[in-house]
């Protein structure tokens, strides 16, 4: 893959959101250990922002069950971003597409993302090629990323080597840290 340069500096972080609304966590399969993928979101966002690491919630929308403003399209309840936090939505599986994201990293001369949300071989996985192509250093957190799939323990499995072998840093929360 041949990633174009983008105008942040390696060492300078951001931490990426993905998609942790309300209406993921009311389907009937329920989101595969949906209280450890929240904690350690929360866990994940505490570390940035002790590092002054900008972090960017990035929430879904369409005209099902994420129209913007409806309950389902609100982030889940046990997360609250801070102030200083940015917001933004998308459309499409990948982040970049369609987004200002690019624009918002530059800004803060991000040349380093660290991803997690929902769900993994969707918005997950897209947005991770997404930030590879756009010529990011791309961490995973392994797990941090979830699905609701009857499938999804073998779906992280699965992308966390997968996107592994594309060229992302895929760590556990645990090991990972932020450069602001």
């Amino acid at each position: 893959m041949n990633a174009s340069p983008n105008s942040g500096g390696p060492g300078r972080s951001a931490l990426l959101i993905i998609d942790v609304q309300q209406a993921m966590f009311t389907k009937s399969t329920p989101v595969f250990q949906a209280d450890q993928l929240l904690e350690n979101i929360r866990s994940l966002a505490q570390k940035a922002r002790s590092a002054g690491a900008p972090i960017i919630w990035i929430q879904h929308s369409d005209a099902r069950d994420l129209a913007p403003g409806t309950a389902g399209w609100q982030l889940h309840p046990a997360l609250a971003p801070a102030a200083a936090d940015l917001m933004m939505t998308k459309q499409k599986g990948n982040a970049f597409e369609g987004t200002n994201l690019k624009e918002l990293l530059a800004a803060s001369a991000i040349g380093s993302v660290v991803i997690c949300g929902m769900v993994t071989h969707g918005c997950v996985k897209n947005t991770c090629l997404g930030a590879l192509a756009e010529g990011y250093q791309v961490t995973l957190a392994a797990d941090v990323h979830s699905s609701y799939s009857k499938d999804a323990a073998a779906l992280i499995e699965k992308w966390n080597a997968l996107l592994a072998e594309a060229g992302v840093r895929v760590a556990e929360s645990a090991a990972i840290s932020f450069a602001a």
